[in-house]
């Protein structure tokens, strides 16, 4: 809640102070974006029916298609924990913790491997696709506000007030300070979806590009879902997420603090120095 409001908020600064390369004025932002609705001359087809219902409906194929990707996940995720558990230290239990979600990211490039590879005939109708990842995030979404726990919140609610108001702070401040640092082109289109990402989901981070680059103007969505490629299977739910409890109940919370410190200095100078600097030399020449 707190990403999508303080987002639009500065979207509408952004458009009158002239940050943004594509919104130029508030009301640069469509009625249909501003509404949720599409007025009905602008309405388009959802996909297209690239099957025969006689053999297979097209919505059951492209459901297959998801579904394949995620089995295919998942039996990479069950063999990595048979590895783990026949050659590693079964104390760690890393991979245990790995949710599946990162696995069937890779199980979805497999199969568009295949898919670009013997698909000659192009049944994968691509908008069909976005639909369904579109639904299964909605219906994510509202699954994990659903099984929030309200009694743990409330027996903890100044902690979660506390985190909060600082990670919203924090957030708020390495937008503002350095994605026009770090990025040498579009930095606020790039920077909001990395920040409504920031602020809890993915999702958010996509609703507010598509609010600021509405046509994809710029590569700021290409962007995000390469950087995505990296970002989910290690800290995105993947590899260091899992692997933070145990590291913490094994080394303790303060050594895992440190270093968790370090990285973040680290990567905070290679995108200050390294793409800052070359923001800058671009700018000059």
């Amino acid at each position: 809640m707190s990403g999508v409001l303080i987002g639009i908020i500065m979207l509408n600064i952004a458009a009158r102070k002239g940050a943004s390369e594509t919104l130029k004025h508030p009301d640069d932002i469509s009625v249909d974006q501003q509404t949720g609705v599409l007025d009905q001359n602008r309405r388009e087809p959802s996909g297209q029916m690239t099957t025969s219902t006689v053999s297979i409906d097209p919505l059951a194929l492209h459901i297959g298609m998801v579904g394949l990707s995620i089995f295919i996940g998942y039996w990479l995720l069950e063999g990595l924990m048979w590895v783990e558990e026949t050659l590693w230290i079964e104390q760690m239990e890393l991979i245990t913790h790995v949710p599946l979600f990162p696995f069937a990211m890779i199980g979805g490039i497999i199969v568009q491997i295949f898919i670009t590879r013997f698909d000659k005939n192009d049944i994968v109708d691509r908008p069909t696709i976005s639909r369904i990842q579109n639904t299964a995030l909605d219906l994510l979404i509202v699954s994990a506000l659903g099984t929030l726990s309200l009694q743990v919140i409330g027996n903890n609610l100044m902690e979660f007030i506390i985190l909060a108001v600082v990670g919203v702070a924090l957030n708020v401040f390495m937008f503002l300070y350095l994605a026009p640092r770090m990025i040498p082109h579009y930095w606020f289109e790039r920077g909001m979806g990395d920040f409504g990402q920031s602020m809890g989901v993915a999702a958010t981070g996509i609703m507010l590009m598509k609010i600021v680059d509405p046509e994809q103007k710029t590569p700021a969505m290409k962007a995000f879902g390469y950087k995505q490629i990296l970002f989910e299977p290690m800290v995105g739910g993947g590899l260091v997420t899992a692997a933070a409890m145990p590291i913490i109940i094994q080394f303790g919370a303060v050594p895992a603090l440190i270093v968790a410190t370090i990285l973040m200095i680290g990567f905070w100078l290679l995108g200050v120095l390294y793409f800052g600097k070359n923001k800058q030399n671009e700018t000059r020449s």
